[in-house]
Protein backbone atom coordinates (compact mmCIF):
# COMPACT_ATOMS: atom_id res chain seq x y z
CA UNK A 1 0.00 0.00 0.00
CA UNK A 2 1.03 3.38 -0.31
CA UNK A 3 -0.22 6.66 1.39
CA UNK A 4 -0.41 10.43 0.42
CA UNK A 5 -1.03 12.72 3.27
CA UNK A 6 -1.35 16.57 3.77
CA UNK A 7 -2.79 17.81 1.16
CA UNK A 8 -6.08 19.31 1.09
CA UNK A 9 -8.59 17.09 -1.04
CA UNK A 10 -11.39 17.94 -3.12
CA UNK A 11 -13.21 14.61 -3.24
CA UNK A 12 -16.16 15.81 -4.71
CA UNK A 13 -17.76 12.58 -2.95
CA UNK A 14 -21.25 13.87 -2.84
CA UNK A 15 -23.71 15.05 -5.78
CA UNK A 16 -23.08 18.75 -4.70
CA UNK A 17 -20.09 20.38 -2.51
CA UNK A 18 -16.42 20.37 -2.81
CA UNK A 19 -16.05 17.23 -0.69
CA UNK A 20 -13.33 19.38 0.68
CA UNK A 21 -11.23 17.45 3.26
CA UNK A 22 -7.92 19.66 5.17
CA UNK A 23 -5.24 17.95 6.12
CA UNK A 24 -6.38 14.99 3.90
CA UNK A 25 -5.12 11.38 3.29
CA UNK A 26 -5.50 8.56 0.05
CA UNK A 27 -4.27 5.20 0.99
CA UNK A 28 -4.26 2.87 -2.34
CA UNK A 29 -4.04 -0.70 -2.35
CA UNK A 30 -3.46 -2.00 -6.24
CA UNK A 31 -4.34 1.07 -7.90
CA UNK A 32 -7.41 1.81 -6.07
CA UNK A 33 -8.33 4.14 -3.38
CA UNK A 34 -8.19 1.81 -0.53
CA UNK A 35 -9.62 4.68 2.13
CA UNK A 36 -9.87 8.61 1.64
CA UNK A 37 -10.07 10.89 4.57
CA UNK A 38 -8.55 12.92 7.53
CA UNK A 39 -4.93 12.04 8.26
CA UNK A 40 -6.17 11.85 12.23
CA UNK A 41 -8.49 9.03 11.19
CA UNK A 42 -6.52 6.79 9.12
CA UNK A 43 -6.92 3.17 9.68
CA UNK A 44 -4.50 0.77 10.88
CA UNK A 45 -3.70 -0.92 7.69
CA UNK A 46 -1.91 2.80 6.95
CA UNK A 47 0.63 2.04 9.53
CA UNK A 48 2.71 -0.11 7.09
CA UNK A 49 1.80 1.63 4.09
CA UNK A 50 4.69 3.84 2.31
CA UNK A 51 4.31 7.33 3.01
CA UNK A 52 4.21 10.29 0.19
CA UNK A 53 4.26 13.62 1.96
CA UNK A 54 1.59 16.07 0.21
CA UNK A 55 3.73 18.88 1.96
CA UNK A 56 -0.13 20.73 1.70
CA UNK A 57 -0.97 20.33 -2.13
CA UNK A 58 -4.28 20.45 -3.48
CA UNK A 59 -5.75 17.03 -4.72
CA UNK A 60 -8.48 16.56 -6.99
CA UNK A 61 -9.30 13.21 -8.88
CA UNK A 62 -7.80 12.91 -12.62
CA UNK A 63 -9.36 14.66 -15.04
CA UNK A 64 -11.64 12.86 -17.86
CA UNK A 65 -11.52 14.60 -21.47
CA UNK A 66 -14.60 12.58 -22.84
CA UNK A 67 -13.96 14.34 -25.95
CA UNK A 68 -11.25 14.56 -28.70
CA UNK A 69 -10.41 13.81 -32.39
CA UNK A 70 -7.35 13.51 -31.35
CA UNK A 71 -6.00 11.20 -34.35
CA UNK A 72 -5.74 12.95 -37.52
CA UNK A 73 -3.47 13.78 -40.13
CA UNK A 74 -2.16 17.42 -41.34
CA UNK A 75 -3.83 20.42 -39.57
CA UNK A 76 -6.25 23.13 -40.84
CA UNK A 77 -4.49 26.95 -39.76
CA UNK A 78 -5.63 27.83 -42.87
CA UNK A 79 -9.34 27.89 -41.99
CA UNK A 80 -8.95 29.50 -39.09
CA UNK A 81 -7.87 32.35 -41.70
CA UNK A 82 -11.29 32.22 -43.60
CA UNK A 83 -13.71 32.63 -40.98
CA UNK A 84 -11.58 35.89 -39.39
CA UNK A 85 -11.87 37.08 -43.55
CA UNK A 86 -15.94 36.21 -43.28
CA UNK A 87 -16.36 32.25 -44.28
CA UNK A 88 -18.58 30.26 -41.77
CA UNK A 89 -18.01 26.67 -40.77
CA UNK A 90 -20.42 25.15 -43.15
CA UNK A 91 -19.30 27.55 -45.94
CA UNK A 92 -15.89 26.46 -45.43
CA UNK A 93 -16.94 22.70 -45.17
CA UNK A 94 -18.99 23.00 -48.45
CA UNK A 95 -16.28 23.90 -50.53
CA UNK A 96 -14.23 20.95 -49.27
CA UNK A 97 -12.82 22.16 -46.43
CA UNK A 98 -13.44 21.13 -42.92
CA UNK A 99 -13.68 17.57 -41.89
CA UNK A 100 -13.09 16.52 -45.47
CA UNK A 101 -9.94 18.29 -45.52
CA UNK A 102 -8.79 16.54 -42.68
CA UNK A 103 -9.79 13.27 -44.40
CA UNK A 104 -7.50 13.43 -47.15
CA UNK A 105 -4.58 14.08 -44.97
CA UNK A 106 -5.27 11.27 -42.45
CA UNK A 107 -5.64 9.00 -45.39
CA UNK A 108 -2.17 9.77 -46.47
CA UNK A 109 -0.60 9.11 -43.06
CA UNK A 110 0.75 5.95 -42.16
CA UNK A 111 0.11 4.50 -38.92
CA UNK A 112 3.20 5.62 -37.09
CA UNK A 113 2.79 8.90 -38.47
CA UNK A 114 -0.44 9.18 -36.75
CA UNK A 115 0.94 7.88 -33.76
CA UNK A 116 3.60 10.13 -33.68
CA UNK A 117 1.48 13.28 -33.83
CA UNK A 118 -1.45 11.59 -31.41
CA UNK A 119 1.08 10.66 -28.70
CA UNK A 120 2.02 14.74 -28.83
CA UNK A 121 -1.44 15.68 -28.06
CA UNK A 122 -2.09 13.11 -25.75
CA UNK A 123 1.26 14.08 -23.76
CA UNK A 124 0.25 17.82 -23.33
CA UNK A 125 -3.17 16.68 -22.42
CA UNK A 126 -1.76 14.82 -19.75
CA UNK A 127 0.86 17.19 -18.37
CA UNK A 128 -2.59 19.33 -17.40
CA UNK A 129 -3.67 16.51 -16.13
CA UNK A 130 -5.86 14.10 -17.95
CA UNK A 131 -6.01 10.77 -16.70
CA UNK A 132 -9.21 9.38 -19.12
CA UNK A 133 -9.00 10.15 -22.74
CA UNK A 134 -11.84 9.70 -25.27
CA UNK A 135 -10.67 9.77 -28.67
CA UNK A 136 -12.74 9.57 -31.69
CA UNK A 137 -12.31 8.03 -35.60
CA UNK A 138 -13.95 9.86 -38.14
CA UNK A 139 -11.50 11.08 -40.59
CA UNK A 140 -10.88 7.91 -42.18
CA UNK A 141 -14.52 7.80 -43.77
CA UNK A 142 -13.02 4.19 -45.00
CA UNK A 143 -12.58 0.44 -44.24
CA UNK A 144 -8.60 1.28 -43.50
CA UNK A 145 -8.62 4.18 -42.60
CA UNK A 146 -10.94 4.22 -40.04
CA UNK A 147 -9.96 0.87 -38.58
CA UNK A 148 -5.78 2.89 -38.64
CA UNK A 149 -7.12 5.19 -36.47
CA UNK A 150 -8.69 3.16 -34.01
CA UNK A 151 -5.66 0.97 -33.44
CA UNK A 152 -3.68 4.36 -33.37
CA UNK A 153 -6.11 5.30 -30.22
CA UNK A 154 -5.76 2.05 -28.43
CA UNK A 155 -1.98 2.39 -28.76
CA UNK A 156 -1.93 5.60 -26.95
CA UNK A 157 -2.71 3.87 -23.69
CA UNK A 158 0.64 2.94 -23.54
CA UNK A 159 1.64 6.21 -22.91
CA UNK A 160 -0.18 5.87 -18.71
CA UNK A 161 -3.58 7.16 -20.04
CA UNK A 162 -6.75 5.07 -20.04
CA UNK A 163 -8.14 5.44 -23.34
CA UNK A 164 -11.53 4.92 -24.66
CA UNK A 165 -12.12 4.60 -28.23
CA UNK A 166 -15.36 5.56 -30.60
CA UNK A 167 -16.40 4.83 -33.88
CA UNK A 168 -17.26 8.34 -35.59
CA UNK A 169 -17.72 6.72 -39.66
CA UNK A 170 -20.50 8.61 -40.15
CA UNK A 171 -18.66 12.07 -39.58
CA UNK A 172 -19.17 13.73 -42.74
CA UNK A 173 -19.85 12.30 -46.35
CA UNK A 174 -16.87 11.30 -48.11
CA UNK A 175 -16.17 12.76 -51.58
CA UNK A 176 -16.18 9.13 -53.32
CA UNK A 177 -19.77 7.65 -51.94
CA UNK A 178 -22.44 7.93 -54.03
CA UNK A 179 -25.06 8.94 -51.85
CA UNK A 180 -25.12 9.90 -48.04
CA UNK A 181 -27.61 6.51 -47.32
CA UNK A 182 -24.90 4.31 -49.39
CA UNK A 183 -22.33 5.53 -47.31
CA UNK A 184 -24.05 4.92 -44.02
CA UNK A 185 -24.81 1.75 -44.90
CA UNK A 186 -21.03 1.18 -45.66
CA UNK A 187 -20.25 2.53 -41.97
CA UNK A 188 -23.21 -0.07 -40.56
CA UNK A 189 -21.20 -2.99 -42.43
CA UNK A 190 -17.74 -1.68 -41.88
CA UNK A 191 -18.44 -2.06 -37.60
CA UNK A 192 -19.29 -5.69 -36.67
CA UNK A 193 -15.44 -6.13 -37.51
CA UNK A 194 -14.07 -3.51 -35.61
CA UNK A 195 -15.64 -4.31 -32.76
CA UNK A 196 -14.57 -7.86 -32.65
CA UNK A 197 -11.06 -6.75 -33.27
CA UNK A 198 -11.68 -4.82 -29.73
CA UNK A 199 -11.27 -1.54 -31.18
CA UNK A 200 -14.84 0.31 -30.41
CA UNK A 201 -16.28 1.61 -27.07
CA UNK A 202 -18.59 3.21 -28.34
CA UNK A 203 -20.34 4.72 -31.66
CA UNK A 204 -21.05 8.46 -32.60
CA UNK A 205 -22.25 10.40 -35.20
CA UNK A 206 -23.39 13.95 -36.66
CA UNK A 207 -26.39 14.50 -37.02
CA UNK A 208 -26.32 18.21 -38.49
CA UNK A 209 -27.59 19.76 -41.96
CA UNK A 210 -24.08 19.26 -43.18
CA UNK A 211 -23.47 15.75 -42.19
CA UNK A 212 -26.45 13.36 -41.50
CA UNK A 213 -30.23 13.59 -40.79
CA UNK A 214 -31.59 11.46 -38.33
CA UNK A 215 -32.85 9.04 -39.74
CA UNK A 216 -29.81 7.87 -41.10
CA UNK A 217 -28.17 8.37 -37.73
CA UNK A 218 -30.65 5.84 -36.43
CA UNK A 219 -29.49 3.20 -38.87
CA UNK A 220 -26.18 3.95 -37.27
CA UNK A 221 -27.67 3.78 -33.45
CA UNK A 222 -29.68 0.44 -34.84
CA UNK A 223 -26.28 -1.12 -35.83
CA UNK A 224 -24.22 -0.45 -33.24
CA UNK A 225 -27.46 -1.03 -30.60
CA UNK A 226 -27.06 -4.86 -32.25
CA UNK A 227 -23.31 -5.19 -31.24
CA UNK A 228 -24.56 -3.98 -27.45
CA UNK A 229 -22.32 -0.76 -27.93
CA UNK A 230 -23.12 2.55 -26.40
CA UNK A 231 -24.13 5.65 -28.66
CA UNK A 232 -23.38 9.15 -28.31
CA UNK A 233 -24.02 11.87 -30.71
CA UNK A 234 -22.87 15.31 -32.04
CA UNK A 235 -26.18 17.04 -31.39
CA UNK A 236 -27.84 20.52 -32.32
CA UNK A 237 -24.66 22.14 -32.41
CA UNK A 238 -24.98 24.49 -35.52
CA UNK A 239 -28.86 24.29 -35.63
CA UNK A 240 -31.65 21.83 -33.90
CA UNK A 241 -32.33 18.56 -35.53
CA UNK A 242 -34.18 16.97 -33.05
CA UNK A 243 -30.68 15.05 -32.78
CA UNK A 244 -30.54 14.98 -28.76
CA UNK A 245 -33.84 13.41 -28.51
CA UNK A 246 -33.28 10.96 -31.27
CA UNK A 247 -30.27 9.89 -29.91
CA UNK A 248 -32.17 10.31 -25.40
CA UNK A 249 -34.44 7.34 -27.55
CA UNK A 250 -31.35 4.52 -27.44
CA UNK A 251 -30.09 6.15 -23.87
CA UNK A 252 -27.20 7.91 -25.52
CA UNK A 253 -24.16 7.92 -23.18
CA UNK A 254 -24.15 11.79 -23.93
CA UNK A 255 -25.07 14.46 -26.42
CA UNK A 256 -21.98 17.12 -27.12
CA UNK A 257 -21.56 20.46 -28.52
CA UNK A 258 -25.90 21.28 -27.89
CA UNK A 259 -25.94 24.96 -28.42
CA UNK A 260 -29.39 24.49 -30.05
CA UNK A 261 -30.34 22.85 -27.81
CA UNK A 262 -34.42 22.60 -27.66
CA UNK A 263 -36.38 22.31 -24.44
CA UNK A 264 -37.91 19.06 -25.58
CA UNK A 265 -34.20 17.76 -26.08
CA UNK A 266 -33.53 19.00 -22.73
CA UNK A 267 -36.35 17.23 -21.45
CA UNK A 268 -35.63 14.00 -23.51
CA UNK A 269 -31.89 14.06 -22.34
CA UNK A 270 -32.84 14.24 -18.67
CA UNK A 271 -35.82 11.26 -18.89
CA UNK A 272 -32.84 9.07 -20.22
CA UNK A 273 -30.03 10.14 -18.15
CA UNK A 274 -28.11 11.11 -21.25
CA UNK A 275 -24.85 13.50 -20.53
CA UNK A 276 -24.47 17.29 -21.76
CA UNK A 277 -21.19 17.10 -23.06
CA UNK A 278 -20.31 20.95 -23.66
CA UNK A 279 -17.48 21.92 -25.80
CA UNK A 280 -16.59 25.38 -25.21
CA UNK A 281 -13.03 25.51 -27.42
CA UNK A 282 -15.26 25.05 -30.35
CA UNK A 283 -17.77 27.26 -29.15
CA UNK A 284 -15.11 29.93 -28.83
CA UNK A 285 -13.29 29.34 -32.11
CA UNK A 286 -16.01 29.42 -34.27
CA UNK A 287 -16.69 33.07 -32.52
CA UNK A 288 -21.00 31.54 -32.11
CA UNK A 289 -23.19 33.41 -30.24
CA UNK A 290 -25.75 30.68 -29.43
CA UNK A 291 -25.43 29.57 -26.15
CA UNK A 292 -26.65 25.54 -24.70
CA UNK A 293 -29.03 26.34 -22.73
CA UNK A 294 -27.32 25.67 -19.39
CA UNK A 295 -30.05 27.17 -17.02
CA UNK A 296 -32.61 24.63 -18.48
CA UNK A 297 -30.11 21.77 -18.35
CA UNK A 298 -29.17 22.55 -14.87
CA UNK A 299 -33.20 22.63 -13.61
CA UNK A 300 -34.08 19.63 -14.52
CA UNK A 301 -30.48 17.93 -13.32
CA UNK A 302 -29.07 16.47 -16.91
CA UNK A 303 -25.27 16.22 -15.74
CA UNK A 304 -23.25 18.60 -17.42
CA UNK A 305 -19.56 17.31 -18.71
CA UNK A 306 -16.75 19.55 -20.29
CA UNK A 307 -13.88 18.33 -23.19
CA UNK A 308 -11.33 19.89 -25.08
CA UNK A 309 -13.32 18.55 -28.53
CA UNK A 310 -9.53 18.26 -29.25
CA UNK A 311 -9.63 18.58 -33.44
CA UNK A 312 -7.42 20.76 -36.37
CA UNK A 313 -10.55 22.71 -37.51
CA UNK A 314 -12.77 24.11 -34.56
CA UNK A 315 -11.06 23.21 -31.53
CA UNK A 316 -7.27 22.97 -31.53
CA UNK A 317 -6.87 23.45 -27.68
CA UNK A 318 -4.61 20.53 -25.91
CA UNK A 319 -5.71 22.67 -22.40
CA UNK A 320 -8.50 21.19 -20.26
CA UNK A 321 -7.47 23.89 -17.86
CA UNK A 322 -8.42 26.73 -20.06
CA UNK A 323 -11.83 24.85 -20.62
CA UNK A 324 -12.59 24.39 -17.15
CA UNK A 325 -12.38 29.00 -17.65
CA UNK A 326 -14.25 29.16 -20.39
CA UNK A 327 -16.91 26.98 -19.46
CA UNK A 328 -17.15 29.58 -16.31
CA UNK A 329 -16.42 32.57 -18.81
CA UNK A 330 -18.53 31.75 -21.77
CA UNK A 331 -21.34 29.29 -20.22
CA UNK A 332 -21.44 30.89 -16.63
CA UNK A 333 -20.96 27.37 -15.10
CA UNK A 334 -20.00 27.69 -11.43
CA UNK A 335 -16.33 26.18 -10.68
CA UNK A 336 -17.88 23.34 -8.94
CA UNK A 337 -20.12 22.77 -12.08
CA UNK A 338 -16.83 23.25 -14.13
CA UNK A 339 -14.63 21.23 -12.21
CA UNK A 340 -17.55 18.56 -11.99
CA UNK A 341 -17.76 18.79 -15.64
CA UNK A 342 -13.66 17.74 -15.96
CA UNK A 343 -13.98 14.59 -13.77
CA UNK A 344 -17.39 12.45 -12.54
CA UNK A 345 -19.15 13.71 -15.19
CA UNK A 346 -16.86 13.48 -18.01
CA UNK A 347 -16.78 10.05 -16.84
CA UNK A 348 -20.61 9.33 -16.89
CA UNK A 349 -20.58 10.67 -20.09
CA UNK A 350 -18.03 7.94 -21.18
CA UNK A 351 -20.07 5.25 -19.48
CA UNK A 352 -17.41 5.20 -16.40
CA UNK A 353 -18.40 4.98 -12.61
CA UNK A 354 -15.31 3.86 -11.58
CA UNK A 355 -13.40 7.38 -11.43
CA UNK A 356 -13.88 10.75 -11.26
CA UNK A 357 -14.17 11.32 -7.52
CA UNK A 358 -11.63 10.45 -4.57
CA UNK A 359 -13.82 8.17 -2.66
CA UNK A 360 -13.18 4.55 -1.54
CA UNK A 361 -13.04 2.07 -4.46
CA UNK A 362 -12.42 4.33 -7.14
CA UNK A 363 -9.63 4.15 -9.37
CA UNK A 364 -6.48 5.66 -7.71
CA UNK A 365 -6.54 8.12 -10.58
CA UNK A 366 -5.91 11.76 -9.39
CA UNK A 367 -3.84 15.14 -9.36
CA UNK A 368 -1.61 16.91 -7.13
CA UNK A 369 -1.90 20.69 -7.72
CA UNK A 370 -0.45 23.79 -6.16
CA UNK A 371 -3.03 25.45 -5.07
CA UNK A 372 -5.58 26.05 -1.67
CA UNK A 373 -8.95 25.29 -3.55
CA UNK A 374 -10.31 23.73 -6.92
CA UNK A 375 -11.83 27.04 -7.37
CA UNK A 376 -8.02 28.46 -8.34
CA UNK A 377 -8.26 25.79 -11.48
CA UNK A 378 -11.18 27.46 -13.12
CA UNK A 379 -9.87 30.89 -12.29
CA UNK A 380 -6.62 31.33 -13.90
CA UNK A 381 -5.87 30.64 -17.49
CA UNK A 382 -1.91 30.24 -19.41
CA UNK A 383 -1.08 28.98 -15.92
CA UNK A 384 -0.18 25.19 -15.14
CA UNK A 385 0.19 24.45 -11.67
CA UNK A 386 0.25 20.61 -11.62
CA UNK A 387 2.64 19.21 -9.65
CA UNK A 388 2.10 15.51 -10.33
CA UNK A 389 -0.20 13.00 -11.64
CA UNK A 390 -1.09 9.54 -10.26
CA UNK A 391 -2.52 7.01 -12.98
CA UNK A 392 -3.93 4.26 -11.17
CA UNK A 393 -1.65 4.57 -7.77
CA UNK A 394 1.80 5.28 -9.46
CA UNK A 395 2.94 8.59 -9.39
CA UNK A 396 4.55 10.64 -12.67
CA UNK A 397 6.14 14.26 -12.95
CA UNK A 398 4.07 16.98 -14.79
Amino acid sequence: MRLWRGGRLATLADEHGWGLVDDGALLVDNGRLHWVGPAAALPAEAADAEVVDLQGALVTPGFVDCHTHLVYGGNRANEFEQRLLGASYADIAKAGGGIRATVAATRAAGEAELLASATQRARALMREGVTTLEVKSGYGLDADTEARMLRVARQLGALGVDVRTTYLAAHALPPEAASADDYIAAACAWLPALHAAGLVDAVDAFCEHIAFSPAQVARVFDAAQALGLPVKLHAEQLSDQGGAALAAGYRALSCDHLEYLSPAGVQAMAASGTVAVLLPGAFYALRESQLPPVAALREVGVPIALATDHNPGSSPTLSPLLMLNMACVLFRLTPEEAMRGLTVNGARALGLADRGRLVAGQRADFCIWDGGHPRELTACFGYNPLIARVYQGVQGEA
